[in-house]
């Protein structure tokens, strides 16, 4: 098994109310009465009180190609990255040379070199250090990352890792698009990112001897307390619904594809596919106290809970993520982890992480306390 040792979550550092996005966001976005007032009620009724965006917001208007954006991204997506990884290996306790291997994610921007190219001198990394960039996973890439990282350490039991995601969604802004998939998406998605360092069973910081004793921080997710291991991993693709959920990629950037049914599509497979992550371990899903799960939206949480017959408290850590910043995408799964680690766990304890992306697909992750 792997071993989660530490988490830390950024967020843009612009940050604002849900009204005041909406008063600057809607005129960029529509010219018309009715589908401004439909803008409206989307983001008031969104759940989502405050985000946090890579600019500041009246630099928005001015954002009108996808250059521009996508210079943003990789300027500020560096800094957040970093921000993070420092973050994150501080309270492991480690230094950015004992890093053997990094994964990073991200769907709203792209590079070349990658940003976990860029890293290597920002953080300090070693030359020879192993890097798998992904893009493409979208709101999975944080659990999908986790399960990745999970099987390169299997393979090197005695290596360190370390996953990063960097998701600044507001530079995906698309001017003059007032399509109710847009209207929705301008509503619930912020900006930001985390990074997670992971260790092999054969590393050092595996074992309570081994981690820091105290490792005070403004970040969540410490490795003072019991750390859980990642114990299995599984994907799910659903045929039939590549159009469901993505971008569409032309001349301005990208384009949000959101369709209506993406909560129908969950609710019919969910239950399925966490029973088959479970039963080879002999577990039902009443046995998983820790549900660490995407903060996709209100639609989606609510079909997630149904799915699985939870009740409210189950999805508290969740629903406060997506409250205090919106869905940041494939960071969102990360920052509730690292509020679930912050909370008290038995030894023994079982957690699921899961998050749903283009595919559309699931990512499952299982995971023990202890």
């Amino acid at each position: 098994m792997s071993r989660i040792v530490a988490v830390a979550p950024v967020v843009g550092a612009h940050a604002y109310p849900q009204e005041e996005i909406t008063a600057t966001i809607a005129p960029l976005l529509t010219a018309d009465p009715a589908r401004r007032a439909l803008l409206e009620r989307l983001h008031a009724a969104s759940g989502v009180r405050t985000r946090h965006l890579a600019l500041p917001l009246a630099e928005y208007a001015g954002l009108t190609t996808f250059r521009d954006a996508n210079d943003a991204f990789i300027r500020v997506g560096t800094r957040l990255a970093a921000d993070a990884a420092h973050a994150a290996l501080d309270r492991a306790g480690l230094r950015p040379a004992d890093v053997d291997y990094v994964f990073f994610t991200s769907v709203t921007g792209v590079a070349a070199p990658s940003l976990d190219a860029l890293l290597v001198a920002e953080l300090g990394l070693r030359p020879d250090v192993r890097r798998l960039p992904s893009f493409g996973l979208g709101c999975a890439g944080g659990a999908a990352g986790l399960g990745h990282v999970h099987d390169h350490l299997l393979a090197h039991p005695d290596h360190a890792a370390l996953l990063v995601s960097v998701e600044l969604c507001s530079l995906t802004i698309q001017h003059g698009d007032d399509s109710t998939a847009n209207l929705v998406a301008s509503g619930i998605f912020g900006d930001g990112g985390a990074a997670v360092v992971m260790v092999g069973a054969a590393h050092p910081a595996a074992h309570p001897a081994g981690r820091p004793t105290a490792r005070p921080t403004h970040v969540g997710g410490g490795a003072c307390g019991p750390v859980p291991a990642v114990v299995d991993a599984a994907t799910r693709t659903y045929p039939g619904t590549a159009d469901q959920l993505g971008w569409t990629v032309g001349g301005s950037g990208f384009g949000i594809v959101l369709a209506p049914g993406l909560p129908d599509v969950v609710r019919a497979h969910l239950a399925d596919d966490v029973r088959g992550l479970l039963e080879p371990h002999d577990l039902k899903p009443r046995d998983v106290g820790a549900w660490v799960v995407h903060a996709g939206g209100p639609r989606i949480l609510d079909a997630v809970q149904e799915a699985l017959d939870l009740d409210d408290e189950a999805l508290h850590a969740t629903r406060a993520s997506f409250a205090d910043a919106g869905n940041l995408s494939s960071a969102s799964v990360l920052h509730v982890l690292a509020a679930t680690l912050d909370a008290p766990h038995q030894a023994g304890e079982w957690g699921v992480a899961l998050a749903f992306g283009p595919g559309v697909g699931a990512e499952l992750v299982l995971l023990r306390w202890g």
